[in-house]
């Protein structure tokens, strides 16, 4: 068995946790109100703007994120923005052209080339050729980890060794030791590598929790590696005291925040199907409420070519007139979804 703890640095050790009760969940949203992947209110004018053709407020979001050291958030947003320039190119061609030195244009450059690599067949050769927008991007600012979480996809996607990803890694967590698209790329590439190695995954996962601060996102890594072993079908089996101690961490970071927060949305989204695998009606019916209308296209888009119905569905078996249990179809992957994906890249292939 390979030992994927060569991959934890030393500050990922056990520590003690405090528990928190959730916060009281707020009634559901009236009728069938719900938004899929709906932007907050940062990032919204910037997409307003982008679809006008015009670039300053996506510059002028990304630049102070940079500023204020926003990690968690510059990363979505850079996301959310390489994600609209792959069908709207011609506001981010311009920045490009006016800015090519930009830090900011640089990293939206960077995410966009492997989104534009990632579907094709022909992926590892591809992600091969834009790895220098990936270095330009992490030389622009080297304070900023979320270039390094793009190069841990990248390395991931182009099938890189373990040594290359673990000097990866040490740049990225050398940068922000907590940053959670960090230890999802992490994660994943255990999961690809060691395919069915889920024990393992949750090591890394539990740990990097334990030593994470009560309100950073990466409490959620472990309810992250528990939807991977509930979703593979493949491997060991996994203790179910391990999979309820993965949501009940997941809830207690819910629970610190207020209801119906955009950014703990897909958080909240991924806790319900982990909820509503392990048969915690209840607990899921919580989690709805706390999400408010917010749906994410993950982890909904692996079971329908329509994640805000199948979202609408699920809740609707555990909110609507008669609450009960869902119904088993609605949380299993038909298999011309969960492996093919037709070619798309989905809302967390990366």
């Amino acid at each position: 068995m390979v030992d994927t703890m060569a991959l934890l640095p030393a500050f990922l050790r056990p520590t003690r946790t405090t528990r928190r009760a959730p916060r009281p969940a707020a009634p559901p949203p009236a009728g069938d109100e719900a938004v899929l992947d709906a932007p907050d209110a940062r990032l919204s004018p910037a997409l307003v703007a982008a679809g006008r053709g015009e670039y300053g407020a996506a510059s002028a979001l990304l630049a102070a994120t940079r500023a204020a050291a926003e990690w968690e958030d510059r990363d979505g947003y850079a996301r959310r923005l390489a994600a609209f320039a792959r069908s709207r190119p011609e506001w981010f061609d311009q920045w490009r052209a006016a800015a090519p030195d930009d830090p900011d244009a640089a990293l939206v450059a960077a995410q966009l080339a492997v989104d534009r690599a990632w579907p094709s067949p022909a992926r590892a050769e591809l992600l091969r050729e834009v790895s220098p927008l990936i270095t330009a991007a992490a030389r622009a600012d080297d304070r900023d980890p979320v270039p390094w979480r793009i190069a841990l996809d990248h390395a991931r996607g182009s099938r890189a060794g373990h040594r290359y990803f673990e000097e990866l890694w040490e740049a990225a967590v050398r940068r922000a030791p907590h940053h959670y698209g960090c230890h999802v790329a992490a994660l994943r590439y255990l999961g690809t590598f060691w395919h069915g190695s889920h024990r393992e995954c949750f090591d890394f996962a539990d740990l990097a929790a334990q030593d994470a601060p009560a309100d950073s996102l990466v409490q959620a890594l472990p309810a992250r590696a528990a939807f991977a072993y509930l979703t593979d079908g493949c491997g060991p089996g996994v203790p179910d005291g391990r999979l309820h101690e993965a949501a009940d961490r997941a809830a207690r970071l819910s629970g610190r925040f207020p209801v119906a927060t955009p950014r703990l949305a897909g958080v909240r989204n991924k806790l319900v199907y982990v909820l509503t695998r392990l048969e915690r009606w209840e607990d899921a019916r919580v989690q709805l409420r706390l999400t408010g209308p917010y749906a994410t296209s993950f982890p909904w888009d692996r079971f329908s070519d329509d994640p805000l119905g199948h979202f609408l569905r699920v809740r609707e078996a555990l909110l609507g007139s008669a609450p009960g249990a869902v119904p088993a179809e609605l949380v299993q992957a038909p298999p011309r979804l969960r492996n093919e994906h037709r070619g798309r890249v989905l809302a967390d292939d990366h």
